[in-house]
């Protein structure tokens, strides 16, 4: 089931054609990264679905149910992560939770369980301070904590690691990744790393219009380049197997210590690869059959 359907989704300001005629869903339970340069119409795609910007054209479904510019109830199923959450800088984080917690309907005893459950998760339990003295970090993990308060179907995180340094990306993470199969997540970036490592769909919008989705695994498959890549320990070796291998070696290329081969058959050459580090009795550094990365893939569509 698709918790999310956008269907040929259009908007324009002005002479500007943001969104131009996108459709893709979102499976119930996956990671779907959303990916698309600074200014390429990520978040006011978000803002249709949240139903605070009116389409020009197209519709949109969560759950099942239509989304309708200035009605907010299909927001009842989902949690949002804006890329720099706002909040009441004079309170504390339980005390931000359980207002938040009575917005949305939750009774006294509920909020509290549910909001201790969550700043456990986001590492804030212990933490009693003032928001106005956090750290952009820290104002992430609870803007993350307030998101899943309702226990939301579908999660929307609009670039929440764009502006935070190595570790506190990684906190952000750490914690979509705890909620993998408990809640169907849609991940706005355009920092690569982070969809390989957390996303299990992807699409990339690119001039208005989405030039590549589906699941990490089958575009991998998709884009293929059987290409090996050979490590050396030192530059004689690599020159001793280069002598060795022959005609795999009209496709190649080599750096001092590093040989990159594009190969017909990937199987028959690992074995014939194989075969000829070992009668040369040549340890390698590293053998490794090459991906398609989403920088790659990214690249590839984008440019």
């Amino acid at each position: 089931m698709a918790i999310l359907s956008v269907q040929r989704l259009s908007k324009s300001f002005g002479n500007n054609q943001v969104i131009d005629d996108i459709s893709f869903d979102v499976p119930e339970g996956s990671v779907f990264g959303f990916i698309g340069a600074n200014g390429a119409g990520k978040t006011t795609t978000m803002k249709m679905i949240l139903g605070l910007l009116p389409p020009d054209a197209g519709e949109i479904f969560v759950c099942g149910e239509k989304v309708a510019f200035g009605a907010t109830k299909t927001n009842r199923h989902i949690g949002y992560l804006p890329d720099v959450p706002q909040f009441y800088g004079y309170m504390r984080p339980a005390e931000y939770l359980r207002l938040c917690g009575e917005i949305v309907g939750l009774n006294a005893a509920e909020c509290d369980q549910r909001s201790k459950e969550l700043l456990q998760m986001v590492g804030l339990a212990d933490v009693s301070k003032k928001i106005s003295g956090f750290s952009r970090g820290m104002k992430q993990r609870l803007g993350m904590a307030q998101a899943l308060l309702n226990e939301p179907r579908l999660l929307i995180c609009d670039e929440p690691t764009s502006a935070l340094d190595p570790l506190g990306r990684k906190e952000i993470l750490d914690i979509l990744k705890q909620i993998t199969g408990k809640t169907t997540v849609i991940f706005s970036t355009h920092i690569l790393s982070d969809v390989e490592r957390i996303c299990d769909r992807m699409a990339v919008l690119s001039g208005g219009k989405i030039a590549l989705s589906g699941t990490l695994a089958d575009l991998r498959a998709q884009h293929q380049t059987n290409a090996i890549l050979i490590e050396f320990a030192t530059a004689a070796d690599q020159e001793r197997f280069a002598a060795a291998a022959g005609n795999l070696m009209q496709n190649a290329t080599t750096t001092d210590t590093e040989l990159t081969l594009q190969v017909a058959e990937v199987a028959s050459a690992q074995r014939e690869l194989l075969h000829i580090l070992s009668s040369k009795d040549i340890l390698p550094l590293k053998f490794e059959v090459l991906e398609p990365t989403i920088e790659g893939l990214y690249l590839e569509v984008t440019q």
